[in-house]
């Protein structure tokens, strides 16, 4: 597990066993762009390499920020209808990965939005959740993720999970690297103390 570039270091264990970790920053798909620095496009080729070496790893991600798999799934596989569409225009040397990852977690947001628009409806009471719940040994890390601040959660399941670097953070969304150490520093703090909680809870039950 990494340390939190200026800060101490992550809390060990808990997090790392809930996205499956890549060997390289674009996982097994990074193999088809090699060969080809400086140009731009994705072929059918690579793009399929793309998808194969990271969908799995991305709807881990995007679920660990919104805590439902099922949005999860259909958010990156959203996503990659999108970057298919605009794959000549998709630089192989800048991650397209991240594009992608950000495309999903910004259509999760939307519907999150959207879903909380129909539940504040008169017809709130007709809804029904589906959607089975995680498993029950990363229950509580997931409940834990789901209480922080969004731009925290964000930022934790990026650089803890993603193993993605402070810079690159920043880069990605759009603000201060010092801004990004500011919230890993304070989500990480506070889900250390909520797993804490949930652990007490856990034996005292």
């Amino acid at each position: 597990m990494s340390s939190l570039e200026g800060g101490g270091p992550c809390t060990p264990g808990l997090l790392g066993t809930l996205v499956p970790r890549p060997a390289t920053a674009s996982g097994a798909a990074s193999a088809a762009f090699a060969g080809a620095p400086g140009v731009r496009g994705l072929d059918a080729d690579a793009f399929d390499a793309l998808y194969a070496g990271s969908f799995r790893r991305l709807v881990a991600q995007i679920y660990a920020m919104c805590g439902n798999f099922a949005e999860a799934q259909d958010c990156v596989q959203e996503a990659f209808i999108r970057a298919w569409d605009r794959r000549r225009a998709l630089d192989a040397d800048q991650s397209p990965e991240a594009w992608i990852r950000t495309v999903a977690y910004r259509l999760a947001v939307s519907r999150w939005r959207r879903a909380q628009r129909a539940l504040r409806s008169p017809d709130r009471s007709q809804l029904r959740d589906s959607v089975p719940g995680p498993d029950v040994s990363r229950m509580a890390l997931i409940r834990a993720l789901q209480q922080l601040p969004a731009d925290q959660r964000r930022a934790v399941v990026l650089h803890h999970l993603c193993d993605v670097p402070v810079r690159e953070i920043a880069a990605e969304i759009g603000v201060p690297v010092g801004t990004v150490k500011a919230r890993l520093s304070r989500g990480r703090a506070a889900l250390a103390a909520l797993l804490a909680v949930s652990e007490e809870e856990g034996t005292d039950g």
